[in-house]
């Protein structure tokens, strides 16, 4: 009897610090939580407190423009008093559900994610619909069965972007002298685009297409998904300047993949925007550069400060109140022919 006294008594002690080990596991996950969440909007002091929390899905941090458009987000955030979390999806889809899932669980007030690819998010869009959290779609759009799934979408018109990117070339193309060979023969485009499935990708290859329409002397001879990488658009470039004995444009989906296939022209000894007329999207500073170098002939802006608007639109949501459903943010285009080019201001990315 004595023996199973203290055996019991020695269940008793083990339970209860199994019990208190437990409680304080939960209450470090709780800290942990409410520490990230603090420090996510980064260095710098919050113009007072909405009592707003926002929970934020970034796809990666793959080129300049997609660290300013963080930056951006984060500014913002500190700037109107809001708590952010946020994620870093690292170009991974399964990252980006399992973010969304916490912010559910965190019960924040409003989700923004910009998605890695436009459909497949129909499930995780539900869950936080049916815990009353709106959801706001930034940069990229969504393609889901019921569209009040989420509440809205801020970004860039990618067809917009395709179609500028067809009428410098119709332009350039149709002036004449410097390029005889369009009058006999097909000018032969080859497309770099961007994540395959993503909506700028989509967007800017349709809007292309759709601004050659009727303009039989163009021609589309290759196109390939480089994933918005310059890794990716050195690799591409390499095989196709071998592979393809005249090529007179190359059309590209962002800076990043062209900074990438410039590396490769100058190896080949081919020279970027005098031997293959280069077409560009995002704006970055180095594609700038290159425009005023002679190296690039166009390009598109696709602008990335999209913070102070997404953080506007969060504040509604957060109040009950409904946003548009979608809304685009201005954007320019810079061509070689631009009279002053030295007067476009720093990008700051």
């Amino acid at each position: 009897m004595a023996k199973g006294g203290m055996g019991f008594r020695k269940g008793i002690v083990f339970a209860f610090i199994a019990v208190i080990a437990a409680m304080l596991g939960c209450l470090f996950v709780l800290l942990s939580l409410v520490t990230v969440g603090a420090q996510d909007t980064g260095p710098g002091k919050t113009t007072g407190s909405t009592g707003i929390i926002v929970g934020f899905s970034q796809i990666g941090a793959e080129s300049a423009w997609r660290k300013h458009n963080t930056l951006s987000v984060h500014e913002a955030a500190r700037e109107k008093g809001i708590r952010l979390l946020y994620e870093n999806a690292e170009q991974k889809r399964e990252n980006q559900i399992k973010a969304i899932r916490s912010f559910i669980a965190y019960r924040v007030d409003v989700i923004a994610f910009a998605p890695l690819v436009a459909d497949g998010w129909d499930n995780v869009l539900r869950e936080a619909k049916e815990a009353g959290i709106p959801v706001l779609a930034v940069d990229r759009k969504l393609e889901t069965s019921d569209e009040s799934l989420y509440a809205g979408f801020i970004g860039t018109d990618s067809l917009e972007e395709g179609r500028n990117a067809a009428r410098f070339i119709i332009k350039k193309f149709s002036s004449g002298a410097p390029y005889k060979r369009y009058r006999t023969e097909p000018i032969k485009i080859v497309e770099i685009a961007g994540t395959a499935g993503s909506s700028p990708a989509l967007g800017r290859a349709e809007g292309f297409r759709e601004g050659l329409a009727g303009h039989d002397n163009f021609e589309i001879i290759y196109s390939e998904d480089g994933d918005f990488l310059r890794s990716r658009g050195y690799e591409i470039a390499n095989r196709i300047l071998d592979e393809f004995p005249v090529i007179d444009v190359i059309y590209s989906h962002n800076d990043s993949m062209t900074l990438g296939l410039i590396d490769s022209m100058k190896e080949k000894g081919i020279r970027p925007g005098k031997d293959i007329v280069i077409v560009t999207i995002d704006a970055e500073q180095a594609a700038i550069d290159a425009l005023r170098n002679g190296e690039v002939n166009c390009v598109i802006e696709c602008n990335p400060k999209l913070g102070p608007a997404i953080m506007d639109l969060a504040i509604q949501l957060a109040e009950g109140k409904e946003i548009p459903r979608l809304l685009h943010v201005e954007e320019q285009v810079f061509t070689e022919d631009d009279p002053d080019l030295d007067s476009i201001p720093p990008r700051g990315y």
